[in-house]
């Protein structure tokens, strides 16, 4: 197997398993600056319930790749590795589906972790009559900035099946560490979309649904969630920038039915509110009040909000002392 070279680091390198046996699911770990949890990660594959699996390990041009390299140095006999430049977590991704020799691929990011049967419970579950081409589960969120072990469906439920509309709405949410699904299908899909810095896994669950793609879900823990203010999922302009993206994009690519475009006009009107929201908030806090008024004037347009409305008039009035409120109130938020 042969691996890009990441700009003018020391060369890259690639260990391989047996390739005289296929193995039943390739587990794909993308990584970038997570050599100080990625030894937890892979210790949770390999208590697995499941045996019959390879890992595949893609480091996506990492800042740490020299530690990173040490971290998996004690498990380089049992897994592939990959170097490539950076290419973002769609691209990692993408080279982890292309080099696995299994019918089926499991995702887990390097930062979290899956229980011990999650291989074993989702193959089951994904082999069922009629057999899905994706399965999910519920995941634990845990992490320094997380109080207590909420899980990942009590803040993104799954209600009801799995369908283009409820994608759409989210009122089913896949949960990306607890996927396990067919190769083919995702290569028919189209993959992950490599021009999207974030959101990428909604992308592809759309795409997935609007091909017919059979998608299940079970309720119960099967992985822990990693949530860290430095991860690349805790930029929320960045997330719904990207969505707005996602979301126009399909409206462009996308056959719809009258009653699905109208679920998918909500959706943007929201990704649209919740973006000047976030960054109504960022020019508070930046003392860029005039900007911060356009932004929350935005939202308030969907929102309807009284706290949006007393943001509004404290900026007329008083805006640094309203600043001061506003963050005030959302490190009380974080500490709950």
């Amino acid at each position: 197997m042969t691996a890009n070279s990441p700009g003018e680091r020391s060369p890259p390198i690639t260990t391989t398993t047996d390739p005289a046996s296929s193995p039943a699911v390739s587990v794909i770990v993308p990584a970038y600056n997570t050599a100080r949890f990625i030894s937890e990660t892979i210790e949770s594959v390999f208590a697995q319930t499941f045996r019959d699996y390879e890992v595949i390990v893609v480091n996506d041009g990492s800042p740490d790749t020299e530690d990173l390299r040490a971290a998996i140095a004690p498990y380089r006999g049992r897994i592939v590795y990959i170097e490539q430049e950076n290419r973002g977590l769609a691209g990692a991704r993408n080279t982890g589906i292309r080099a696995a020799r299994a019918e089926h691929v499991a995702f887990l990011d390097s930062d979290d972790c899956w229980l011990p049967t999650l291989l074993e419970e989702q193959l089951n579950l994904l082999r069922q009559e009629p057999p899905a081409d994706l399965v999910y589960s519920d995941a634990a969120v845990f992490g320094e900035c997380v109080s207590g072990t909420p899980r990942c469906m009590e803040r993104n439920p799954s209600e009801g099946p799995v369908t283009l509309e409820s994608i759409l709405v989210e009122r089913c949410g896949v949960i990306m560490p607890t996927v396990v699904a067919r190769k083919q299908a995702l290569i028919q899909g189209g993959l992950f979309d490599e021009a999207l810095p974030a959101v990428e896994d909604y992308d592809l669950w759309l795409r997935l649904a609007y091909n017919g793609a059979r998608i299940r879900y079970q309720r119960r823990v099967l992985a822990r969630y990693r949530l860290r203010p430095d991860s690349l999922s805790s930029s929320r302009i960045r997330m719904y920038q990207s969505l707005v993206q996602v979301l126009e994009k399909v409206e462009k690519t996308f056959d719809f039915t009258p009653a699905t475009s109208a679920l998918l006009r909500q959706r943007q009107e929201r990704a649209h509110a919740l973006l000047a929201l976030y960054q109504g908030e960022e020019c508070l806090f930046q003392g860029q009040f005039a900007r911060a008024s356009h932004c929350f004037e935005m939202a308030n347009g969907f929102f309807r909000s009284a706290k949006l409305r007393a943001t509004l008039l404290g900026l007329r009035f008083a805006p640094r002392l309203t600043a001061r409120g506003v963050e005030w109130y959302k490190s009380r938020q974080r500490r709950a």
